[in-house]
């Protein structure tokens, strides 16, 4: 993927202190997270009923996973992902989209390798808003809830971490326009930039995961890490 060859339409938001999202249908918008002060490329997609039948069953059917993994997409046995759920219907599509994923991110940032991690949730795993130490990270919900996001003019950065005071991100002053929080839908593919991506020091992503809910208790998530 060249990312000076993208021409498409898409939305910009939150350009305020330099930091701006990129939110799109189009794949190949992911490489405008190659774009100074964009630190977050989101692109909607649906997928195929096929593929969504199967994370419906293995939410429902209360299937669990918890994979972390170092691979190279052009020499992993994809079929080998998740074999506990290998007899659901759909498993050989959603297969295909994990795949075409991991492999579409090792060529935008040119890598051989990718660190993989696959989970079922039922809680939250990172409930209070914050910023990831690595350069860039996809993330994709396979049904259930997505991860929230503040677009940075709904954010005080002051009062990430220890700058909160102990008190909950609701009180503490870190979200300056809670009616901004953003999240992103079920299947959308997201590029986070993170604090170690050259030039987006104290500008990474701020998001956290989202809290079951009665009507969405469980989700499966994707996250591609660079190495």
């Amino acid at each position: 993927m060249n990312p000076a060859a993208v021409h498409s339409n898409f939305r910009l938001i939150s350009c305020q202190r330099n930091a701006s999202a990129v939110i799109s249908k189009d794949f190949s918008d992911l490489a405008r997270i190659y774009e100074q002060g964009v630190n977050l490329c989101l692109i909607e997609r649906c997928l195929s009923n096929t593929e969504q039948t199967f994370v419906a069953d293995v939410l429902s059917q209360h299937y669990t996973i918890e994979l972390s993994i170092l691979l190279n997409p052009k020499r992993y046995d994809f079929n080998s992902l998740w074999p506990q759920a290998a007899h659901l219907s759909g498993y050989s599509a959603w297969l295909g989209d994990v795949a075409h994923l991991t492999t579409a991110f090792c060529e935008l940032f040119d890598r051989q390798q990718v660190g993989l991690r696959l989970r079922t949730l039922d809680k939250a795993m990172c409930p209070r808003f914050h910023v990831d130490r690595v350069p860039v990270r996809m993330v994709c919900s396979y049904g259930g809830l997505g991860t929230e996001w503040l677009p940075e003019h709904a954010v005080d950065r002051t009062r990430l971490g220890m700058g909160n005071g102990g008190l909950p991100d609701y009180s503490s002053g870190l979200i300056t326009a809670s009616t901004e929080m953003q999240t992103m839908p079920a299947y959308a593919v997201a590029l986070m930039k993170g604090e170690l991506w050259e030039g987006n020091e104290n500008q990474g992503l701020v998001h956290r995961s989202p809290s079951p809910t009665e009507q969405q208790p469980r989700r499966l998530l994707l996250t591609l890490d660079m190495l």
